[in-house]
């Protein structure tokens, strides 16, 4: 998926993947991870989401990446942040208190850049890339991951012929595939959500469900 379909989602504010809330999964599973308050936590393609809010009132530092100036600028805006900025070869930095976002390309993040983060959280990131570039995402930032890090993967789960993506369904043999040997992964929660998505029913969608998912880099 080319970097000006997502530019142009956000220019159109075609942004039905941004929620108004934090996510409840979130709330509910992180906790359990075991990630030490302090360590510093990847979100990849993060959007303005308001996890990331939360995850720093938990006492974590928050370091997103978003392809979108404009998503970042809403960002910033509709949570009444400030931020320092500075430039970097991943890109430009915009920095307001424990959050920290740059305006790049996940697929540039690698070890030397994530190496002190103890956490990762994915909530929108793996499902929006198709499957040509998913492994990709894998083998680079995934794999760039430290040892003992810890992550939460959340996903969806659809007959994937009753529906073009983005957001694209990994069920869990690709959630195997894709982890396996680096983390182990251990589902958390599955539910059925088609009746709260109208959107994919209008769509001919028979079946959704999400799936919860911790992972642990080994």
């Amino acid at each position: 998926m080319e970097p000006g379909f997502w530019l142009q989602r956000w220019q159109e504010g075609r942004t039905g993947f941004h929620r108004d809330k934090v996510m409840p999964l979130l709330e509910r599973h992180w906790p359990a991870l075991g990630v030490p308050p302090g360590s510093r936590v990847f979100v990849p393609l993060a959007g303005k989401s308001l996890d990331m809010i939360w995850l720093a009132a938990q006492g974590y530092r928050v370091l997103g990446v978003e392809l979108s100036p404009l998503g970042i600028r809403q960002f910033l805006d509709e949570n009444g942040l400030r931020a320092e900025v500075h430039e970097s070869r991943l890109g430009r930095h915009h920095v307001a208190g424990d959050i920290e976002l740059v305006e790049g390309d996940v697929f540039g993040f690698d070890g030397e850049v994530l190496a002190d983060c103890r956490g990762v959280y994915d909530r929108a990131a793996l499902i929006a890339l198709p499957p040509e570039l998913r492994r990709r995402y894998a083998d680079g930032p995934y794999a760039s991951l430290p040892r003992d890090c810890r992550g939460l993967l959340i996903t969806l789960e659809y007959p994937p012929e009753e529906k073009d993506g983005p957001p694209f369904p990994i069920d869990a043999a690709e959630v195997e595939r894709l982890f396996t040997p680096s983390w182990r992964s251990e589902l958390l929660e599955r539910r059925d959500i088609l009746a709260d998505e109208p959107g994919f029913r209008a769509e001919g969608v028979t079946a959704l469900s999400t799936a919860v998912w911790a992972l642990a880099r080994l």
